[in-house]
């Protein structure tokens, strides 16, 4: 396997991203990183990097329409995830989208400019949970068509999270979203921070802070330049089989700011799904 430290790729730019501190307080770390270029990489694909490139044009009218989005993009993310994953059945129940006017809603909808993944640890027992406990329409919707219950959500002998990230505004943007290369990454290097009430949804959760980069410990971070609405990110956030394992089993990941854009000209304007991966 070529070395991720190695592995040739131009320079997007750099910027500057805020970590978690390793001196044992809770307090952010600024620090200047060298961000690539997805696209001029040779990166092995979401399985074993963390993440992955994947051109998917939507049947949605607009990406303005929720019903539409509900509807529709929903079940498309549910295809692209079991085709991504081999799994038995993927559900996605719900959508964010990211804005200016979303923001303006509630804060936790801004892009997020801290390095982070979504979810911690024993995630995989909430999950469960919410689908056998939940009076929430996306949840209902998504079991009944993918034609299962909250049992079978339970039952299921492994759990993989892929979320998807899809840019729905202009190409250049000013905080796109970088990733950083799970093989560069131990879980170690993640610290459980609890979430509460997550963009008023009444949702309580651990996600993961990441720990500053040392000399020893040199992330290796990617993105891609301008990405059309026909492109997604596919990226894992959790897989039980890796976690039993001792296995980094999440894709650090943050918004940034490209120094070439001046903030809100062009403002970003993304959506995000979380397809919850089924293995019988």
């Amino acid at each position: 396997m070529v070395d991720p430290l190695l592995a040739p790729a131009d320079v997007f730019c750099r910027s500057t991203l805020n970590f978690a501190s390793r001196s044992g307080e809770f307090v952010a770390e600024p620090t200047e990183v060298e961000i690539l270029d997805g696209r001029t990489a040779d990166l092995p694909g979401w399985q074993e990097c963390g993440f992955e490139l994947v051109v998917h044009n939507s049947a949605a009218a607009s990406w303005g329409d929720d019903d539409e989005l509900i509807a529709v993009h929903h079940r498309e993310m549910e295809d692209l995830a079991r085709e991504m994953t081999g799994c038995d059945v993927a559900l996605v129940s719900n959508h964010i989208k990211r804005g200016p006017e979303h923001a303006k809603l509630h804060e936790d909808l801004a892009p997020i400019a801290f390095v982070h993944s979504d979810v911690a640890a024993g995630y995989d027992d909430l999950v469960r949970q919410s689908y056998v406990q939940t009076d929430r329409e996306g949840s209902l919707r998504a079991l009944e068509r993918n034609g299962i219950t909250g049992a079978d959500v339970v039952d299921a002998s492994r759990l993989v999270i892929l979320q998807f990230w899809r840019n729905i505004g202009e190409p250049k943007m000013d905080f796109p979203l970088a990733f950083c290369d799970a093989r560069t990454v131990s879980p170690a290097d993640g610290r459980p921070i609890p979430v509460t009430d997550y963009a008023g949804s009444g949702v309580d959760f651990e996600a993961l802070a990441v720990l500053a980069p040392t000399d020893a410990v040199p992330y290796r971070w990617y993105a891609f330049p301008e990405l059309g609405h026909g492109e997604v990110v596919a990226f894992r956030t959790y897989d039980t089989d890796r976690v039993e394992r001792g296995e980094t089993w999440f894709t650090p990941h943050s918004a940034f700011r490209d120094p070439e854009v001046e903030v809100g000209r062009p403002a970003r304007s993304s959506i995000e799904l979380r397809a919850i991966c089924l293995y019988r």
